[in-house]
């Protein structure tokens, strides 16, 4: 980590999101500005904010207000997805189910994953194959989710290909046909309402 690091930085990726399929994008300045702030984020900090996505407000708040209503349900409806092994892990956990360094973490969740084929990678991926459970309700939980997740990968392939510019390396360096495919994580959390939780047992962290 650079020693001039104070706060993760917040980068504006609108032209690498507008640009970086453009055949005629590498000499386009604002496009490169990006690439080389990607670049000094991922030396100096190791991660970053992003603005400038082109992802709807509107439907990052119909996420928020689905997953709200899916946390409100009546705890049997919610463990009709509850992750298990069987499940590839993917699904419903209760308050305190996750434990971060030996404390139970006092939030819920849900853990969707890439659906994994059986057999597709051998008996290494046999624990995460599976798909992702979704709830009966709320009804449009599953479409608007499977939206989300496709506009977030195509935002992922567009800010790695950034960061292969920076490198100097082909765009499609971290892409199927190069490094394999892409194995990606979302975890939906919900936070029970509660005076009880001293501070310092606030221990859980997600995104």
């Amino acid at each position: 980590m650079g020693s001039d690091f104070k706060a993760i930085p917040l980068i504006d990726i609108s032209p690498l999101v507008e640009k970086i399929d453009d055949p005629a994008m590498a000499g386009d300045e604002g496009l490169l500005d990006v690439v080389w702030m990607l670049d000094d984020a991922c030396r100096e900090a190791g991660f970053f904010y992003v603005k400038g996505h082109g992802i709807s407000e509107s439907l990052m708040t119909e996420v928020r207000d689905v997953t709200r209503k899916f946390f409100q349900l009546p705890r049997e409806e919610k463990l009709k997805i509850k992750m298990t092994p069987q499940s590839g892990y993917r699904g419903y956990q209760r308050v305190g189910e996750n434990v971060t360094k030996g404390k139970p973490d006092m939030h819920e969740a849900i853990d969707c994953y890439t659906p994994i084929e059986p057999g597709r990678y051998g008996d290494l991926a046999k624990p995460m194959e599976g798909s992702n459970l979704w709830p009966d309700y709320p009804s449009n939980f599953d479409a608007l989710l499977e939206n989300y997740i496709s506009l977030l990968r195509d935002l992922s392939r567009k800010i790695m290909r950034g960061i292969a510019l920076a490198l100097g390396a082909p765009l499609d360096s971290f892409e199927g046909g190069v490094a394999g495919d892409a194995f990606w994580v979302l975890r939906l959390i919900g936070y029970p309402v509660s005076d009880d939780i001293p501070q310092e047992e606030r221990t859980d962290i997600g995104w």
